[in-house]
């Protein structure tokens, strides 16, 4: 394997918020270089746009209807095996710095609650060196907080939060056995808003600048908070590509930079309060399309990849790199394995939703396509025998996305092809075949 692989986690990052993928207003230079050495996904999408169980899909190759974590605030079983102990297994040592939400149990008072204390070392994943919290915005605002090590020592910071926890991603670089191969994951909260604020906390000496930056057509024509939220979320951003540029100096610095696998990505894009009342947790390409460059490793050559992805391929690329074996009870498909092989494509990508909903969806290259369970109680279950079609656009005629499809009799016969590839990809994903019944109404956004 290369000696180094370094996975880089924003959260609530939309696609088009790194200039790259076409924004030529955003500032994003270490991310855009990154892109023009590696390899840059255009159709990125999560397959979970909520944190913790896009999170426990990454660690551990499955869906959350697989590995449990079907919302937030469930905590990964002592029997789920993850990526970093995979990896650590096979003599690699690992780190992880940042937002872990992966922890805590959901009912109070039954089971393990550490959402504002440490981590139980069982319960952190298997990484040797830990500077993390579980649930970071419990434990932290916009330019103070704490994280734990790996033993529970509370460590105190003041200073922006994207700062210091790139920060403690450099001293990790500093003093790992860098002889030997080390994976190390950095898990940013940023731009993700401020829970007991209320809102997103960007790096206050820049937040003016983005004051008139044009806000993205597909946000313009609904309600929100975009208009009081976009500069700070921008600003945001816009540090973290600044600290992104500081952990690849220090790659270089050390002289390891050109050895070292760099993946960038995010858990899952933001809606700003459109598509329901909070950022994500949607069908909507605003809250699932996500960025996504990965460089070293055979992922060269400034490319644009336009074949489907999804977060869910993270896992089996990562084994793939290290030279391990990949279960084969993991969901994803091996980029690796794509490089060279142009056939090598899916049809569609596949979601499920839960919180706001229990939902499924697909998105193809000209379509979205999602259902959910209505009945009393729904949005409270894992996964149903029986949903009603939700969504339907046709997105090469409505990129984005104004006008729902899903009772057009013109497009019966789409809608029709759409449920049954749902329902394989369903069933490809071990679940149960479910009844799709016809939507009861039209939903407007």
């Amino acid at each position: 394997m290369k000696k180094q692989i370094v996975v880089l986690m924003t959260d609530t990052t939309r696609k088009d918020m790194v200039g790259c993928y076409g924004n030529e207003k955003m500032k994003t230079p270490n991310l855009d270089r990154l892109a023009q050495e590696g390899i840059r996904y255009e159709n990125a999408y999560t397959c979970q746009p909520v944190c913790g169980p896009a999170r426990g899909a990454i660690f551990t190759g499955a869906f959350p209807h697989t590995n449990g974590v079907v919302t937030n605030s469930i905590g990964m079983g002592d029997n789920v095996k993850t990526i970093g102990q995979r990896l650590h297994d096979n003599k690699i040592e690992c780190g992880y710095i940042g937002k872990w939400h992966l922890g805590s149990d959901k009912l109070p008072g039954i089971g393990i609650h550490c959402e504002s204390t440490a981590v139980p070392r069982e319960r952190q994943g298997g990484y040797q060196y830990w500077r993390a919290a579980d649930c970071l915005e419990f434990t932290s605002h916009g330019y103070d907080g704490y994280v734990f090590d790996e033993s529970g020592n509370k460590i105190e910071f003041k200073g922006y939060r994207a700062d210091k926890i790139n920060d403690f991603a450099l001293e990790y670089l500093d003093n790992c056995d860098k002889s030997k191969p080390f994976f190390m994951f950095v898990s940013q909260l940023e731009p993700h808003h401020q829970n007991d604020h209320r809102r997103f906390e960007g790096y206050k000496d820049t937040v003016d600048n983005y004051k008139a930056y044009p806000i993205p057509d597909d946000l313009t024509f609904l309600k929100g908070d975009y208009e009081e939220m976009y500069p700070d979320y921008i600003s945001a951003i816009n540090r973290l590509d600044y600290n992104f540029g500081r952990l690849v100096n220090k790659l270089k610095e050390l002289g390891i930079y050109d050895d070292t696998v760099l993946i960038y990505s995010s858990d899952h894009g933001c809606h700003f309060k459109t598509r329901n009342l909070e950022y994500k947790r949607s069908c909507h390409d605003s809250s699932i399309h996500t960025p996504l460059i990965i460089k070293g490793g055979g992922f060269n050559g400034g490319r644009i990849e336009k074949r489907l992805v999804s977060l869910i391929d993270i896992p089996p690329t990562l084994l793939s790199l290290a030279e391990i074996p990949i279960p084969s009870e993991y969901a994803g498909f091996d980029l690796t394995k794509q490089i060279e092989n142009k056939s090598e494509a899916r049809k569609c990508v596949f979601m499920q939703i839960s919180e706001s909903q229990c939902g499924r969806a697909i998105r193809t290259p000209k379509y979205m396509y999602s259902v959910r369970d209505i009945r009393p109680g729904g949005a409270l279950r894992a996964s149903s025998k029986v949903y009603f079609e939700d969504y339907l656009y046709d997105l090469e005629k409505d990129p984005n996305e104004k006008t729902n499809l899903i009772k057009s009799p013109e497009y019966a016969e789409i809608r029709q092809d759409l449920k049954y590839m749902l329902i394989d990809e369903m069933k490809a994903a071990g679940e149960e075949e479910p009844v799709i019944l016809p939507a009861l109404w039209v939903r407007k956004k």
